[in-house]
């Protein structure tokens, strides 16, 4: 696909002024080297990842779920505590001595104690097991001997022997996700949950990657690391989950806690960060910014700080918008002919105006794509980046793009007040009730059923359980 055109350089971004997203204070007296190097580090996790989202009934559960983690370890130790990040990504990771990090999204995705506690217990195994010290040796030893090769032997066997090495870094990194899985499933049954819950939230994982590849494929979350990058949730993963669990005990030996853990997630906020903007089917308003735009039809959006992508389903075209500092002395045409985009055909460049804004449109093609672009100046300083990327640019699709292109305006107080928030809401089924007719109450624009299923662990469509408590997602209500 038009990955190498559409990820463009690391300066742009959704919002051109500077500043960092997430500044820790500075505690006196002077931290140590260490504590400074802990301090940074956790600074830039929150800054990575939205910042952090303070829920004070989620954390304190979370932080009770990891005491009971701390006092089943078989050495013993000081639990970790949470942050929770205010990312829809699915993600969790720890960092030594003591902080463990879960996002929102994940939270959303597990549907009980046992789910949640076997990720955590899954990440501080990385710590206690040192898999990253492992890891780093073990890069350090391929890394020597490719050097050797380069330097003793020829060109093609060079490359085979770093193409070796390659494959068992990736087989050893396998084999930890596969031990840290081991590791928390036991912590996780000696602290008295249902070990079958790993498990479980393993399936829920490769569920959820699949239909966010069905609907975003390989654009997805372009400068966000997903937990499928170090985590990949297989069939053999799950079943080796699935026999450590049996190894233990039958299933409904632990406690799941689904009741407890349902109400502590009870009104978190789902989906995008309002503050980056919020997806309405095709359509995007970022309000703190102030603009607006409309994908064409049969485009899904995923957000994130960097940039807005897009893609069909069928991959044959793509978007990204995202915004740049230009000098306001830069005319631009001349942005246009700076080299930002390769193949630009300079003849095409055509100055206009998009409702009331100075812009520039133009083609550029580069292999088997062809990208129509545009150059908007929002505010003197302050361009955004629109390109569409297509196998084939005909007349129809030259016109679907100029009218997304027509659409990027500066978003109304009324339009940006019509856009609220997504909540995750827990609710009881009543005597009739199905997947089907909850689903139906979603706020979610597309394939509702499918999203109902996934975050509720539920494989098929149907009748539910009457009095049984279950999540949708809603609009939050408006002051």
């Amino acid at each position: 696909m038009a990955a190498a055109a559409l990820a463009l350089a690391a300066c742009a971004t959704m919002e051109p002024q500077g500043g960092q997203p997430f500044q820790a204070a500075a505690p006196p007296p002077r931290p140590s080297g260490a504590e400074a190097k802990r301090s940074a580090e956790h600074a830039r996790m929150i800054a990575l990842f939205d910042g952090e989202y303070r829920d004070p009934a989620a954390e304190r559960y979370l932080n009770e779920v990891l005491v009971k983690l701390a006092n089943a370890g078989e050495r013993g130790s000081e639990p970790y505590k949470v942050t929770i990040l205010n990312s829809p990504i699915v993600n969790a990771f720890a960092l030594p001595p003591g902080n463990l990090y879960v996002t929102r999204g994940l939270l959303a995705l597990a549907n009980d104690a046992a789910e949640v506690a076997a990720v955590m217990a899954h990440e501080i195994a990385h710590i206690t097991a040192k898999h990253a010290v492992r890891r780093e040796e073990e890069e350090k030893r391929a890394a020597v001997i490719s050097q050797a090769a380069s330097v003793l032997q020829n060109k093609q066997k060079s490359e085979e022997v770093e193409a070796s090495a390659r494959r068992t870094i990736a087989s050893f990194s396998r084999l930890q996700e596969l031990e840290a899985d081991q590791i928390g499933i036991k912590v996780i049954s000696r602290a008295g949950f249902d070990p079958y819950g790993a498990a479980r939230f393993l399936d829920a994982l490769g569920r959820s990657a699949a239909l966010r590849t069905s609907l975003i494929g390989q654009y997805a979350s372009a400068n966000k690391p997903d937990i499928l990058a170090t985590h990949p949730s297989t069939p053999e993963r799950v079943a080796a989950a699935t026999s450590a669990a049996r190894q233990i005990g039958a299933p409904g030996l632990g406690a799941t806690d689904r009741a407890s853990y349902l109400a502590a997630i009870d009104g978190m906020a789902f989906g995008d960060n309002p503050s980056e903007g919020s997806i309405r089917g095709r359509k995007f308003v970022h309000g703190r910014l102030g603009f607006a735009f409309l994908a064409p039809d049969g485009f899904v959006l995923e957000n994130s700080s960097r940039a807005l992508l897009g893609v069909t389903s069928g991959g044959d075209e793509a978007l990204r918008l995202d915004s740049v500092k230009v000098a306001p002395a830069t005319t631009l045409q001349a942005y246009m002919t700076s080299g930002w985009i390769d193949g630009l055909e300079e003849s095409s460049i055509e100055a206009t105006e998009i409702n009331n804004s100075p812009a520039v449109i133009a083609t550029a093609r580069a292999g088997e794509w062809s990208f129509r672009l545009a150059v908007i100046r929002f505010q003197p300083s302050e361009v955004y980046r629109l390109i569409f990327a297509t196998r084939a640019l005909t007349d129809a699709s030259e016109k679907r793009f100029r009218a997304s292109i027509d659409s990027f305006h500066h978003a109304s107080e009324e339009e940006i007040r019509a856009v609220r928030p997504w909540q995750i809401a827990i609710v009881a089924a009543k005597p009739g009730d199905t997947a089907e007719t909850l689903a139906a109450r979603m706020a979610v624009p597309d394939r509702q059923l499918d999203f109902f299923l996934l975050i509720n662990g539920l494989e098929r469509r149907g009748p539910l359980q009457a009095g049984e408590r279950y999540k949708i997602i809603v609009e939050q209500p408006s002051e």
